[in-house]
């Protein structure tokens, strides 16, 4: 476990997802959940550790099956946006291992099978507040990773939980993915009003200014393939000649190199079929 900033910590060495907790006087803000059976277990002992209030939050920054696999096995308070709990409640209770095909982490988990979700029993839909110590934490209402990505900023300490905003080193989610608001959301951070905070990635712990330049290029430029489809009037099935270009820039080795190639091929066909040709129906990765 790693610290941000004080009484602000992160863990990124679990599979899947980058988790967090924000150490407060009325107890601890957790931010998501590991999907990987033995990795809640490792990460409820090293909370432990933390002391702090009696309290317990767990923050879901969206609705990915990675960071909300492991939710309810959490034991505690669960909040996240109102459309997250849209998506959990209408979601199926069993699950067939896909063998990568979406490219997601909780696909190289053997033994999912019947699954309770954990729906947050507190919802918002653009900004919450918690004061559990003397400066409050916020969480924000972020969309364009997932349609209900949100943020949690502690300002007081200057650090930001931004999910899947950026993710250096692998492709992005796109299936779920609204490309332009995720687009002004790459914007702001870049501006004056985060220059002094620490970016905590969703998927790789802290992030610099120049990583999140370059997610922002990386989207623009596929938003900018996407328009010339749509006015080729090209099928959703044309988005893998997109692949040489946008697949050279994560040089991965062995299996990773295969799971972010189906990540990125699945996440282009799902994304030009709903955004441009809305022939898919909703799915999830």
């Amino acid at each position: 476990m790693r610290e941000a900033a004080q009484g602000v910590y992160y863990e990124d060495s679990y599979l899947g997802v980058t988790l967090g907790a924000v150490n407060l006087p009325h107890g601890l803000i957790l931010i998501d959940a590991p999907p990987r059976p033995e990795d809640l277990r490792a990460w409820r002992a090293a909370l432990l550790n933390l002391g702090g209030g009696v309290e317990r939050m767990l923050v879901n920054l969206d609705s990915h099956i990675d960071r909300t696999l492991g939710a309810r096995a959490m034991e505690c308070t669960v909040v996240g946006h109102e459309k997250l709990s849209q998506v959990l409640r209408n979601r199926p209770t069993t699950f067939k291992a896909q063998n990568t095909e979406t490219g997601a982490e909780w696909e190289q988990i053997g033994g999912v099978g019947s699954i309770r979700w954990a729906p947050p029993e507190i919802t918002f839909s653009t900004q919450m507040t918690v004061y559990w110590g003397e400066g409050p934490v916020f969480l924000e209402y972020r969309p364009g990773p997932n349609p209900g990505a949100i943020w949690v900023v502690v300002p007081d300490a200057r650090v930001v939980f931004i999910g899947d905003a950026v993710t250096p080193g692998q492709p992005p989610f796109l299936a779920n993915a609204d490309l332009p608001p995720w687009i002004e959301a790459l914007q702001l951070l870049l501006t004056d009003r985060y220059r002094e905070s620490v970016l905590i990635s969703g998927r790789a712990g802290e992030v610099s200014r120049e990583e999140v330049r370059r997610q922002l290029e990386y989207l623009q430029r596929i938003n900018q393939l996407m328009d010339e489809m749509v006015q080729r009037k090209d099928p959703p099935e044309a988005t893998d000649r997109l692949m040489t270009e946008l697949a050279a820039r994560f040089q991965s080795a062995g299996d990773r190199r295969e799971i972010y190639s189906q990540r990125l091929k699945w996440g282009l066909a799902r994304y030009y079929s709903r955004h441009y040709r809305q022939t898919a129906s909703e799915g999830e990765e």
